[in-house]
């Protein structure tokens, strides 16, 4: 049910007019995240600039019981930000302060709007950074980084979002402002930031995170190898992991991957090959020198067709530009496509490749394979034309079978994009009933109304789950629709 005029009225007021946006055109921008496929048309857009808006607007959310979703760039893949019929959006990209840097404690207090890439440029005059990049670590923001604890292709060392959030301020859902850990990783009791980082907007809203700063490596060498076969790459990651080498890095692009970065960004990579594999060591010179004999002895022995390591600076950020660029370039393959986000152990990446390859050629499907090879995310890239009758239909077929096949093999059905709307239908798979009971009982605590970000993650009553046959359950109640 859509919430009164009146209710509209009380958001109305927190805000000047032109920061509160009701009209059809002004609200087209906010129906979609990355995963385009799903739109809703929220009841209004609200767009703050200060913690105390963003305080006042949940508060009445919470005492109208009008549902809110908080939003940042949108670049979640899995409808994570995508909007409620009859609540509305708060965007949070004003709040975007570095409120404190300290060099000395290795620490920066930034508000949720913060794009991640200016926490480390604002760092880097100290010779420090911030570890978590996630390639659209260009564009979105700490406070969505934080809802989904994204990870990037340095997790493979240096861990996801949450190994480098040391302290949270956060508005529940309730309209409770609450402040969790410090400035420091010496806390005592529970950890309530760790608990919070992840929650996909069901808590509430980060409105400013105190975020670890690491010393940058003093120095990098990146290889580039190229493989017959994606299995022998796969293979190869196997082999690097065992030998008890820590890279910062480790990530491979199939061959329709490889063939859309060098159409995009003319990415230099070998011909000839069906898979590359980029591996990064960092550090003091001294280890590197020595994991790099290290190296090149398990590539040798991995049968590459070419290995090929980066000279200087530059040639290092072109390997990383074609891998950055991976996803947005598999747009020149085919005009829609959907970004899975499966995880399996690592020593099992050869025969899941295999299996994603084997069920793409059966069901007739593209699919171009780019992922944390280091931490077993994949990220099949499943391409699909949406003007087609039956062609998203059949590309989200494809993706839950390659999620059913993470879970069997003792993996998980994200590793950072989130459940959000895509893999409700399969948390199941990896849950128990008691256990997705217990995480809803969870999300009560901090959200008792239900009205953070309702309709992600669970399925079941609260959010109908995913199917391939016929509409989307929340299509038949009017609540999203397709494109």
């Amino acid at each position: 049910m859509l919430p009164s005029a009146p209710s509209l009225d009380r958001l109305k007021s927190l805000l000047p007019p032109e920061r509160f946006l009701t009209q059809s055109a002004e609200l087209a921008a906010y129906e979609s995240d990355g995963l385009t496929a799903f739109k809703a048309t929220p009841l209004a857009v609200a767009v703050p600039e200060t913690q105390d808006e963003v305080i006042a607007l949940v508060r009445a959310c919470h005492a109208e019981g009008i549902p809110f979703v908080a939003r940042g760039s949108g670049t979640s893949l899995s409808g994570g930000s995508m909007p409620v019929e009859g609540g509305i959006v708060i965007t949070l990209n004003r709040l975007n302060r570095i409120v404190r840097l300290d060099h000395e404690e290795r620490i920066a207090v930034v508000e949720a709007g913060v794009i991640n890439t200016a926490v480390t440029l604002a760092a880097a005059p100290y010779g420090l950074l911030f570890a978590p990049d996630p390639s659209s670590q260009s564009i979105c923001t700490i406070g969505g980084n934080i809802a989904f604890n994204s990870g990037g292709a340095h997790c493979l060392k240096y861990g996801m979002t949450s190994n480098h959030v040391l302290g949270l301020k956060a508005v529940l859902a309730n309209g409770e402002v609450v402040e969790f850990g410090g400035a420091s990783r010496e806390m005592i009791g529970p950890d309530w930031t760790g608990l919070f980082v992840g929650n996909e907007g069901l808590f509430g809203i980060a409105l400013e995170a105190t975020l670890q700063l690491l010393p940058k490596p003093e120095c990098y060498h990146t290889v580039l190898a190229g493989y017959h076969t994606i299995e022998q790459a796969g293979d190869a990651v196997s082999a690097i992991i065992a030998s008890g080498l820590l890279p910062g890095a480790i990530e491979i692009m199939e061959g329709l991957a490889i063939e859309a970065a060098k159409a995009a960004v003319h990415a230099d990579y070998p011909p000839g090959c069906d898979a590359v594999l980029i591996i990064e060591l960092e550090g003091p010179r001294e280890v590197v020198a020595a994991d790099r004999a290290r190296l090149d002895a398990i590539l040798a022995a991995s049968h590459p067709v070419e290995v090929r390591p980066a000279r200087d600076a530059n040639e290092r950020l072109a390997i990383w530009k074609g891998r950055k660029s991976a996803f947005s370039a598999v747009g020149r393959l085919s005009p829609d496509f959907i970004v899975q986000d499966g995880v399996v152990p690592r020593r099992r990446l050869g025969e899941a490749l295999r299996r994603i390859g084997e069920m793409s050629r059966e069901m007739n499907i593209r699919c171009a394979n780019v992922f944390h090879a280091g931490d077993g995310n994949l990220h099949p890239l499943i391409l699909y034309d949406g003007r087609e009758p039956g062609a998203l239909h059949r590309a989200e077929q494809l993706a839950g079978r390659i999620l059913k096949m993470c879970v069997e093999m003792g993996g998980s059905i994200t590793g950072e994009h989130g459940v959000g709307v895509e893999k409700r239908d399969y948390l199941a798979d990896m849950f128990s009933a008691e256990e997705i009971e217990c995480m809803k009982r969870i999300r009560a605590a901090f959200d008792p109304l239900g009205i953070a970000n309702p309709g992600k993650m669970f399925p079941g009553k609260e959010a109908p789950a995913l199917t391939h046959h016929g509409l989307h359950p929340l299509e038949k109640a009017g609540v999203i629709s397709r494109e």
